[in-house]
Formats: C-alpha cells, sequence, structure tokens
C-alpha cells in the first residue's frame, strides 16, 4: 500500500521530513476495522511528533484523522462491516492514517456523516473528541444549561479544536460563548461557528471579558498559549470555575486557582485507547451523535483549506501551515 512516512526527525524544509513509501497491507485482528483512507486532515500533534519522536530509520507513519470505508474486519468486530463508511480518530500506540489502508479499533470509530464529503468529515474527529471531552467530561458542562445562565470561554477560537468547542457549547449548552481570536479574518471565523462575543487575546483582554460576564466565567477552556494567557484566566474565571487546558503549559502556578476553589483538568484524547478505559467506546458514541447532529444541519465541519491529494508533498505544507501556528479552521488532504 502507499503511505506517507517519516525517518528521521527534520525541520519540514528538508527533502527527506516526509517521503512516499510503499508498506505491506496489514490485517484486521479482534476488534479491528482495516479501512480504506480516503481523506484525512492534520493536525498539530502530526507535526509535534515528527519533530520530537525519531524513529531512526524506520518508517513511521503519522496521521490521526481520517473518513474511508471499512474493507475488512477483526474477529470480534461487531459495530461495522465492509463497505460502512465511517470517520476517526485513531490511537497514538498504532500507526497513522496517512496510508491507504489502516487498522483502527472499532471502539473509536464513527459513522460518517452522510451529508459530507470523506474530507469534509476528515475534519471533524480528533477536534470533535477534544472539544466534546472537554467539556462534557472533564469539565462537566451540563447540556441541560438553560439559556443565560453561565458563560464558556474558548480561548484560541479559530482553531480546530476552537472551532468545535464553539459550536458544540452553542448548539448544546445555553452557555454564553465567549470566544478569543486575534487578527479580523480568525475573529469572523469565531463568530461565523457560533461564538456570541470575540474578544482580542493579542492585547490585555480580561477587562473585556469580564464586561461581558460581571460575575465571571464559569468555564475556560485554554486551547493555546495557555502560560501566556493564564494571568487573565486566573482574573476572570469565576468562584468555583473549571479550567481544561489542552496544550502543555509549564509555568502556571495553580495554587492561583486556590482563593476562587476553581478546579482544572487535562484533556488528551488519546487516553482512553492508550489504557483501554471501561468507557472507551464513549468515542464510538459521541462521533455517532456528532454524525445525527451534522445531519440535522446543527453542526458543521470546519474545512477551511483542502491540499489535494494524499502524498508527501502536499502533507509537507500541511505541516508547514500548521507549524506557523495561525491556521484557521482545519486543513485536509483527500484520495492517493
Amino acid at each position: 500500500m502507499k503511505a506517507v512516512a517519516y525517518r528521521q526527525s527534520l525541520p519540514i524544509d528538508h527533502p527527506q521530513s516526509l517521503i512516499d513509501v510503499e508498506l505491506p497491507d496489514p490485517k484486521p485482528t479482534g476488534r479491528d476495522l482495516l479501512v480504506r483512507v480516503e481523506a484525512i486532515s492534520v493536525n498539530p500533534v502530526d507535526f509535534k511528533i515528527r519533530v520530537r519522536a525519531d524513529p531512526k530509520g524506520e518508517n513511521k507513519v503519522l496521521g490521526w484523522d481520517a473518513a474511508g470505508t471499512v474493507v475488512a474486519v477483526g474477529p470480534e468486530a461487531t459495530l461495522f462491516k465492509p463497505g460502512d463508511a465511517v470517520y476517526y480518530a485513531g490511537a497514538l500506540e498504532r500507526p497513522g492514517a496517512n496510508s491507504e489502508l489502516h487498522l483502527v479499533d472499532e471502539r473509536i470509530v464513527g459513522r460518517k456523516p452522510k451529508s459530507l464529503s470523506m474530507a469534509e468529515a476528515a475534519a471533524l474527529p480528533l477536534t470533535t473528541i477534544t472539544a466534546w471531552e472537554l467539556l462534557f467530561d472533564r469539565l462537566r458542562v451540563p447540556r441541560s444549561t438553560p439559556a443565560g445562565t453561565g458563560s464558556v470561554l474558548v480561548i484560541g477560537g479559530a482553531g480546530g479544536v476552537g472551532s468545535m468547542a464553539i459550536q458544540l457549547a452553542r448548539k448544546l449548552t445555553g452557555l454564553t460563548v465567549i470566544a478569543t481570536a486575534s487578527r479580523p479574518e480568525s475573529q469572523a471565523w469565531a463568530r461565523e461557528m457560533g461564538a456570541h462575543h470575540v474578544v482580542d487575546h493579542s492585547k490585555p483582554w480580561a477587562e473585556e471579558v469580564k464586561r461581558i460576564a460581571p460575575n465571571g466565567v464559569e468555564y475556560v477552556l485554554g486551547l493555546t498559549n495557555t502560560d501566556d494567557h493564564y494571568a487573565s484566566i486566573v482574573e476572570v474565571i469565576a468562584p468555583q470555575g473549571a479550567l481544561g487546558v489542552i496544550d502543555e503549559p509549564t509555568k502556571m502556578n495553580l495554587l492561583d486557582l486556590k482563593a476562587k476553589s476553581a478546579s482544572f483538568h487535562w484533556e488528551l484524547m488519546f487516553t482512553r485507547h492508550r489504557f483501554k478505559t471501561p468507557d472507551m467506546i464513549a468515542q464510538h458514541q459521541l462521533l455517532n451523535e456528532t454524525a445525527d447532529l451534522v445531519d440535522a444541519g446543527a453542526l458543521r465541519t470546519p474545512v477551511k483549506v483542502n491540499l489535494g491529494t494524499i502524498n508527501a508533498a502536499n502533507l509537507k505544507k500541511a505541516h508547514a501551515l500548521l507549524e506557523t501556528g495561525r491556521t484557521i479552521g482545519k486543513v485536509v488532504l483527500s484520495g492517493f
């Protein structure tokens, strides 16, 4: 099968940073699905692993967002059959989805939204799972929140996770959604996703948020540069509020949250698969519910850029875009 891999950690502009390779076709076992990959999306985790994890000459395939068609199933699989259209984010412990054929545990796979193309569907899984788990599993936001009774602050609202967090909070809760974005185009995108208010996080923003939510923000999603924004987060978070983070801050002092009895939460969407948690199938369920919401017109795909065919040259362009830290929505590729 065709695949795109890397054999050593190199800058993205190096000719060997990502390469086209031929690999053996994988075989499904257990609860595996063998999926013919028809579209992928690229996420920051892709380039972070490429830079940090040196495979020392071995072919390492990246990619944690895919949509495609099931071509075979393992002997214990019961949720899907050959011919089913699916979408999913995969697992860090296994080869990624930048390949013609890919193995994935059916418990973290959802049925593809019928109203979307493969490329549009591939933009959804990782960011949707992350935003969903952060809101409803980590911060435990009630989905029955009456309109106007509380607020959520999405720091970095124009990125992939921010795009989905804004939509989920707007459509599934009654919270006032406040997003941050710095450029006119990213602010417009956050509003398009459904944010009630957008503030500029390139400037001091705490006072503006406090004008919108004078009693403080009950839920804060730290999606980017949490170290830089932490002092403002402490200032605007409501007493007994909750902060959930997906990036990797190293400088913040959690004691700053003590006076408000505010809680702190990590979110990593790979945790359930990595530790084979008893509720691992929750990702299958939430992806199916997301498909229903998309097909009902309640949620939309966050695709912003389609770079064309899945190959090393185009994946280099995708990695380079994401490494700028200025992408809006999601970057996808489709077909081999």
